[in-house]
């Protein structure tokens, strides 16, 4: 039974901010919250990332202060990516012990220990001149077992150095499969692996591109990742590969322009789910607030709350340290 106007009035609940506050269906918390930070080789201070306001590639010492402040508002965790000085087409750097991404972990580790997740980007794209997740043949296509070799080492040397998740994110068949099984013969059964199990060949990851300095003629990545236009079926058929391969937590990535995908996700796994808030969608809210087109502080909020409200557990945002000292 239902009332209607005017003994109904859904307007009595949002009367005043501390009715607001009492009936609010989605809420956001830090801990649900995982930082995405850069980290540079052979750099002395911090350097901008031109399309990405407020971020920066860091050095390992400014990496230690910004992951320490994270731990201070309460994060659930940092994501890693780090940024070689020098690339070729193996990604030799991605399982060096003493490449970037290994002596920022044993340097973020040693920082903050405990008090978040600490994990890295699994993934080539960073480590490669050529700016893709893979091994490429000799025809320029990305060689997916070969690619699933250079994963597995990529992943121990990360455990190696500390790190607390494996995030693999190079949408390769088998990659989490066959990382859970180089981590359990190397003694890593315990370190849970973080999937990005839905990601789109998407128009929105350029600003991420300038922070790791990717080759702006790598082409694109539509042969591996997500057809944006594609069917729901096929993100549900890669969520339920990647639990069956022993994936502990799936991601959808980007968010806002999936938030479908991320509810349709969260209604049939029973495993986290987590979303990144990409660069471009970052980008675009601080490009617009510069502009003065919005509110800022309020567009941030919003975005962020539909992440949630659309089913995810844990959101990925450049965002994270600012919204943990407001929420």
């Amino acid at each position: 039974m239902t009332a209607e106007f005017p003994t109904a009035r859904p307007r009595r609940l949002r009367r005043t901010p501390a009715l607001r506050r009492l009936v609010t269906g989605t809420r956001l918390h830090p801990s649900e919250l995982i930082l995405p930070v850069f980290v540079k080789e052979g750099i002395i201070e911090p350097q901008p990332v031109g399309s990405m306001p407020g971020v920066v590639q860091h050095t390992r010492d400014s990496l230690r202060k910004a992951v320490h402040e994270a731990a201070e508002v309460g994060l659930g965790g940092v994501m890693l990516f780090g940024v070689p000085a020098v690339k070729d087409s193996y990604g030799t750097a991605a399982d060096d012990p003493d490449g970037i991404t290994q002596q920022a972990l044993r340097d973020v580790v040693s920082e903050v220990g405990d008090a978040l997740v600490v994990m890295a980007d699994t993934c080539l794209d960073e480590v490669t001149d050529h700016g893709h997740c893979g091994i490429l043949t000799p025809e320029g296509e990305v060689d997916n077992d070969a690619t699933l070799d250079r994963y597995v080492s990529m992943a121990v040397a990360q455990a190696r150095a500390g790190s607390q998740m494996i995030s693999p994110s190079g949408m390769m068949d088998g990659q989490v499969g066959a990382i859970r099984a180089g981590l359990d013969a190397a003694g890593f059964s315990h370190i849970p692996i973080m999937a990005y199990s839905a990601k789109y060949a998407s128009a929105f990851y350029g600003p991420f591109r300038d922070a790791v300095e990717m080759p702006k003629n790598f082409g694109d990545r539509k042969a591996y990742q997500q057809d944006p236009a594609g069917p729901v079926g096929e993100a549900l058929r890669e969520i339920r590969l990647d639990v069956a391969e022993g994936a502990d937590i799936v991601m959808v990535k980007p968010a806002l322009a999936y938030l479908d995908i991320l509810r349709e996700v969260r209604d049939t796994t029973e495993v986290p789910v987590a979303a990144y808030q990409v660069s471009g969608e970052y980008a675009m809210i601080e490009a617009a607030a510069a502009n003065g087109w919005i509110d800022r502080d309020r567009a941030i909020t919003e975005s962020l709350v539909a992440i949630r409200r659309a089913g995810a557990d844990l959101i990925l945002t450049y965002w994270a340290t600012e919204m943990a000292r407001r929420v």
